[in-house]
């Protein structure tokens, strides 16, 4: 993938994620993308939704999904702002994303780096190709802009 391309995918993930912040929720973006064609986005609204699950990986994988008709999401990415936090690291597994490309770190929640580390374990049947750092400077300021305004 050209680095043009990876910039321009990211960069549908943190608008994503600057809506999520403008709703005062954590600024987390995601796209599912298959043959170069965005097929589901998500913003994180567990708090608008009083929903637990409502992570950004959850709504894109849910809608990209329902827009393939299929749970599995064989031969598609998963671009989002920060690293997978456990629940959505199992359900990027259960789908059967083929590469997941994140931005920040999250060496506190995150599941895929960090934590857990459920890609690296024995029981996962499946493991996507994992890019990281990919406009981490960026996804993490907004999340520290984020925090220090309610601090």
């Amino acid at each position: 993938m050209s680095l043009s391309n990876a910039r321009k995918m990211m960069e549908e993930a943190l608008a994503l994620a600057r809506q999520a912040a403008e709703s005062g929720e954590v600024p987390v973006g995601a796209i599912v993308v298959k043959d170069g064609q965005i097929i589901g986005r998500g913003a994180n609204r567990p708090l608008k939704s009083h929903d637990p699950t409502a992570h950004a990986e959850i709504i894109a994988l849910r809608q990209a999904a329902t827009a393939l008709g299929n749970d599995r999401l064989t031969g598609c990415e998963l671009w989002v702002t920060l690293e997978p936090c456990a629940m959505c690291a199992g359900a990027i597994a259960h789908a059967r994303i083929a590469r997941l490309y994140y931005g920040a770190d999250d060496p506190k929640g995150g599941a895929v780096a960090h934590g857990p580390r459920l890609f690296d374990q024995p029981t996962v049947h499946h493991r996507p190709e994992v890019y990281a750092g990919i406009a981490a400077d960026e996804a993490a300021a907004l999340l520290k802009a984020f925090f220090a305004e309610r601090r």
